[in-house]
């Protein structure tokens, strides 16, 4: 048995650290997230579609967006079954509630797991729905899968951990669950552990949206092995229910799907131009100005130059006095003084107030050398 598993895609987010257009064009992007998911689905043969929310980014959600939605998960052609995060949280008017889905796709709809079974491919689903912005218990809370012979999987929306806002889930609570596997959403970086026999992951979010979301960003699809079973014969009766024997091998591959990644990067300041890339990027990079700068770097115009190489660019000024400057600090004379105080409060600063100083400086020394201002 084969699935995919992908959660957070945040559709209609607002995208509003970035350029109107740019962001216009990021969210039309995110809307297609869907079709590339149903792509791979199809490429990989997958029975089953687990997809623990935060579908939307809110409960704004333009009609277009549905439609993308509904039509890709359609074409999955599997069972698909979403369990309501909490971005979009199931309540009476939520898109989950007002609109007719594809009849091959559950919604969870209740706090409480809910079972749904899949016979033909001897699988039951656990599933559960936020039904408000926060929860604070536990929703595998004493939840233990049946002994009886079929795959136990779980859908679920939460964060691993003893407490939080968000459906915080124990580690003894998947131990206990006795699942095969854990599809799990609302952490945006991929990641996985195992509680027991339970196997519990993360795939993240199919498209970084900030620069708190770094690098290739995707979907899992996941592989389980048949369980093993045997079947005992009642002497006075008929057969009794399948008996599960032994573990229940998974493998889980993550499978980049995003159109475009955030990066950061550290550029010398002295190499910039040779740093830009040949062939414009389609990625959306910070650049940390590092090196020896008297001067602060004309952000503006280096931001200016490296535009036309990147579908978005930042520039950070993470540069630093040159070290030949504070031999100045033995001259008798003001600019020596100004910069012995400099130096002995840098030796002792933490890193932000690093950069005031190392701005302070720049300053300074300007107006004691009858030089123009450094950031005009």
């Amino acid at each position: 048995m084969k699935l995919l598993h992908a959660a957070d895609f945040h559709l209609d987010s607002p995208l509003s650290g970035l350029p109107q257009s740019k962001s216009a064009q990021r969210r039309r992007e995110l809307r297609e997230i869907p079709a590339r998911l149903a792509r791979l689905a199809q490429d990989e043969g997958v029975d089953l579609v687990l997809l623990p929310g935060d579908l939307f980014d809110g409960e704004r959600v333009y009609p277009e967006t549905i439609r993308a939605l509904a039509r890709a998960l359609e074409e999955m052609a599997v069972p698909v079954l979403i369990a309501p995060g909490n971005h979009d949280y199931y309540h009476g008017k939520s898109p989950y509630a007002a609109v007719s889905w594809p009849d091959n796709v559950h919604i969870f709809t209740q706090p409480e797991l809910q079972a749904f079974e899949l016979p033909r491919l001897n699988c039951v689903v656990h599933g559960c729905a936020f039904t408000a912005p926060h929860r604070e218990d536990d929703p595998l809370a004493g939840f233990a899968a049946p002994a009886d012979g079929k795959r136990h999987l779980l859908c679920v929306h939460g964060e691993v951990g003893p407490a939080g806002s968000y459906a915080p889930i124990a580690s003894k609570s998947l131990e206990n669950s006795g699942a095969a596997y854990a599809a799990l959403g609302h952490v945006h970086a991929a990641g996985s552990g195992k509680a027991g026999k339970t196997l519990w992951a993360y795939p993240g979010c199919p498209e970084g949206r900030g620069f708190d979301e770094l690098g290739p960003k995707g979907a899992l699809i996941v592989s389980l092995d048949e369980p093993v079973q045997l079947t005992i014969a009642s002497p006075d009766g008929p057969p009794m229910a399948p008996i599960g024997l032994g573990a229940q091998p998974v493998a889980a591959q993550f499978v980049p799907v995003c159109r475009r990644q955030y990066r950061v990067e550290a550029v010398n300041v002295n190499e910039f131009s040779a740093a830009l890339p040949q062939e414009e990027s389609p990625d959306l990079v910070r650049l940390l100005l590092s090196g020896e700068s008297l001067c602060t770097p004309e952000l503006s115009a280096l931001t200016a130059q490296a535009a036309r190489r990147f579908f978005h660019v930042e520039l950070r000024d993470h540069t630093t006095l040159p070290s030949s400057l504070w031999a100045r600090a033995d001259e008798d004379s003001l600019t020596g003084l100004f910069l012995q105080e400099l130096r002995a409060r840098l030796d002792s600063a933490g890193a932000a107030e690093r950069d005031r100083l190392l701005l302070a400086a720049r300053f300074g020394l300007a107006a004691l050398e009858g030089g123009e201002d450094v950031r005009p």
